[in-house]
């Protein structure tokens, strides 16, 4: 099963320095319907006006990864981490048993971002944070592991969830594919361009969740990025 979520069709809201959209119910906006996926609990796609942003605030036993598609974001935590995150890179945090952290933008233009919320497995646990850049164009046609929590390569940032976050540049006309676990809830989104996932055309920034289907088959019209959940 393939649902596709059209961007247009996503809960949302305008309060002048944020615009935002959420594929899954998130603050004022909740559907019953999309209350999550599996362990994925929140995908929003926001855009952050220049001299704005929040304030420090507390997370606990959640794993939250944030792409910067656009922009850029100056981010700091309790555990001393800080920094700007421009276009390209990707935070990963493990809020384990309580952090608290701010995300500014303090450039000139809009920042456009994804974040997205993973349930761990286990409460508590030391909080950490990793930052590293999205796939490079001479990894064009394979996924990248971004973060997980299954057995991967060392430096893979590592997440409290049984969940796998992959990011893949593919170019115009080529094809991938995808081999999930049964039972897995996979959720693809692209970021620039458009991809196909088994037949099924989806725009950017619109979301696919898919369920049952345990090969996925990936084409791009055009020159495209995404980034794809694969939780239980």
């Amino acid at each position: 099963m393939i649902d596709l979520r059209p961007y247009e069709s996503l809960g949302g809201s305008h309060c002048g320095w944020l615009k935002t959209r959420h594929h899954f119910s998130f603050a004022d906006y909740q559907e019953e319907e999309r209350m999550n996926w599996g362990s994925l609990l929140v995908w929003n796609d926001d855009e952050i006006a220049p001299g704005a942003g929040f304030p420090a605030h507390a997370h606990a036993d959640i794993d939250i990864i944030t792409y910067v598609r656009a922009g850029a974001l100056t981010q700091g935590d309790s555990m001393g981490h800080d920094g700007c995150m421009e276009a390209g890179r990707v935070q990963v945090m493990s809020a384990g048993s309580g952090m608290r952290h701010s995300e500014y933008n303090f450039g000139q233009e809009p920042a456009h971002l994804f974040q997205i919320w993973l349930r761990p497995q286990q409460e508590g646990g030391r909080p950490d944070c990793w930052a590293q850049s999205f796939p490079r164009l001479n990894r064009a046609g394979d996924f990248v592991v971004l973060a997980s929590g299954q057995a991967e390569a060392e430096d893979v940032p590592r997440i409290r969830s049984d969940a796998r976050v992959l990011g893949l540049i593919l170019r115009a006309g080529q094809q991938t594919c995808y081999v999930a676990g049964p039972g897995r809830h996979l959720y693809l989104v692209p970021s620039r361009g458009s991809v196909t996932v088994n037949g099924r055309l989806l725009a950017a920034r619109d979301g696919a969740a898919i369920t049952g289907e345990t090969v996925l088959h990936l084409a791009a019209p055009q020159d495209s990025e995404a980034l794809l959940v694969d939780a239980p």
